[in-house]
């Protein structure tokens, strides 16, 4: 089951800890560690140009004791509180490290950043709390890592609290405050539901900026590289009442690349109130996203609910120029859940917005099969256009924001519910629609625009909702012997929107 992990708020350090962990591992035995060097972000992109211009090396793997660890093995490795990186410094933030092994097969490279220079981490026997003593000793000699976390004092004063985590691949997550761990983003996406198969870019070295006593924000830099290409990427981190990421990447193909992925946010959909579970479930959702919400170029603000298809379904919105797109877990009521562990309603939404001209392109939102909650099976992401060619620089920015809701529309009342049911008589399929309050027009006088491809359009009613100040849709359709149907909804008041315009993919249950 996917649970917030409430028990992994603790690891401290600082850089005298950082400097007094590398002593110790040299009076240990162990190999010092190298003399700092002098850091920019101009190093990491030059080493991700040198790297595109050399044949791919595959990443040593870790050594087998740490490979072979079962998963509740290695969930008893915990990075010791008294070791963390600025633990004992005035700092508000702390740095965590997840050793490697189980799942992570191959290990990463940290380095800390102050004034200029770079210091590489190094830990001793003695920095992992472990199931036994040999384990701590091979991750002292192996001097790397899984990922890291950060900590800040994102819900009180007095507790830093874990908000970051980068682990595995090129993934990372973040909550805002008040929430739990949910949805994850992507460094970089690599043909995502092609038939030859995905390529899963990684993190393989970062570079974290020292903050200072007063600082509330923190920079981090990483080094991508997988078969086809290579990268740099600089995090600037904003943790609070609604966390937020500033990314700048550079890319330098090896070979041409048509199918690559900005911005890509990953998330779980079992069920919910318009995809029902096909099982018996004491809860009415289980998602850590509930739809994808697009603002396009041309200002028109989309809705899809999102499906766990019987197969693999890839759906793509074409457009120019974006201006936010995400993965959005909007209902925050318990009732909708009903799940006091995994507390789903407290899950962050992820909005990515973009910087200067992305062009031409599309949001590619891809729903995987799936029949369990730890799965991972929803993509979406931004699909540029045009390919990425080998001697070419690619530079983009976006910022990554962690809220509870897609940002809110003028004018335009949003989604709240999306259902699948049937007439009174049960004779016909419908759809329904709750729209939140819109300010302006009398709910009275709203009439929906409707289309359906392929199937019959049967009817279309649209009245008010005194429950949420809003007001309701139901359409009726026929479906015929269709597999699947498009559906596209615009409530619209004297010629204009006045909702999201709601967009859903049907196939029978």
């Amino acid at each position: 089951m996917h649970t917030p992990s409430s028990g992994r708020r603790s690891f401290l350090a600082g850089l005298s800890s950082l400097l007094a962990l590398a002593a110790t591992r040299r009076s240990a035995g162990a190999q010092s560690p190298p003399s700092s060097a002098r850091f920019s972000h101009a190093d990491v992109v030059a080493q991700a140009r040198d790297l595109a211009a050399r044949p791919f090396a595959p990443p040593s793997v870790v050594p087998e004791t740490l490979r072979k660890l079962t998963y509740d093995l290695y969930r008893q490795i915990r990075f010791r509180k008294t070791g963390a990186i600025w633990g004992k410094s005035p700092s508000r933030f702390e740095v965590e490290l997840f050793p490697p092994g189980f799942l992570y097969k191959h290990g990463i490279d940290v380095s800390i950043v102050e004034n200029g220079r770079a210091f590489p981490v190094r830990i001793d026997e003695n920095a992992f709390d472990t199931p036994s003593p040999a384990i701590g000793t091979v991750l002292a000699e192996l001097g790397k890592f899984a990922g890291f976390r950060l900590h800040y004092p994102i819900n009180r004063p007095e507790y830093k609290d874990e908000f970051v985590v980068f682990q595995g691949a090129s993934y990372f997550r973040a909550v805002s405050r008040g929430q739990n761990y949910g949805l994850s983003a992507r460094g970089l996406a690599i043909d995502v539901a092609e038939p030859a198969g995905e390529e899963f870019p990684s993190f393989t070295r970062f570079w974290i900026e020292r903050a200072s006593a007063n600082a509330s924000s923190i920079v981090v830099h990483a080094l991508l590289d997988s078969p086809r290409i290579a990268g740099a990427y600089r995090f600037g981190i904003y943790p609070g009442a609604t966390t937020v990421m500033d990314i700048d990447l550079t890319l330098f193909p090896r070979e041409p690349l048509a199918h690559i992925g900005l911005g890509a946010l990953t998330s779980m959909f079992l069920f919910g109130p318009v995809d029902k579970a096909t099982q018996a479930d004491y809860r009415p959702a289980v998602h850590d996203s509930l739809g994808l919400a697009i603002d396009t170029g041309s200002g028109e603000r989309i809705w899809r609910p999102l499906n766990n298809p019987r197969r693999l379904q890839v759906s793509g919105f074409v457009d120019r120029n974006p201006r936010g797109f995400g993965l959005v877990q909007r209902d925050r009521r318990f009732a909708h859940f009903q799940d006091l562990e995994a507390r789903y309603e407290t899950r962050p939404s992820g909005w990515v917005i973009p910087r200067g001209d992305w062009g031409p392109g599309q949001v590619v939102l891809a729903e995987i099969p799936s029949d369990s909650e730890t799965n991972d099976n929803i993509v979406a992401y931004w699909r540029p256009q045009a390919p990425l060619l080998p001697g070419t620089a690619f530079k983009a920015g976006y910022r990554i924001t962690w809220p509870q809701d897609a940002p809110s529309k003028p004018g335009l009342a949003p989604v709240i519910r999306s259902a699948e049911g049937r007439t009174f008589d049960g004779k016909q399929r419908q759809m329904v629609i709750d729209y939140g309050p819109v300010s302006g027009p009398a709910p009275e006088t709203i009439r929906a625009d409707v289309s359906i491809s392929p199937g019959k359009l049967v009817e279309t009613v649209t009245q008010p909702n005194p429950e949420t100040g809003g007001f309701r849709v139901f359409v009726t359709f026929d479906p015929g012997q269709s597999e699947l149907i498009e559906f596209r909804v615009q409530p619209r008041q004297l010629g204009k929107p006045v909702g999201e315009t709601w967009l859903y993919r049907w196939t029978p249950s």
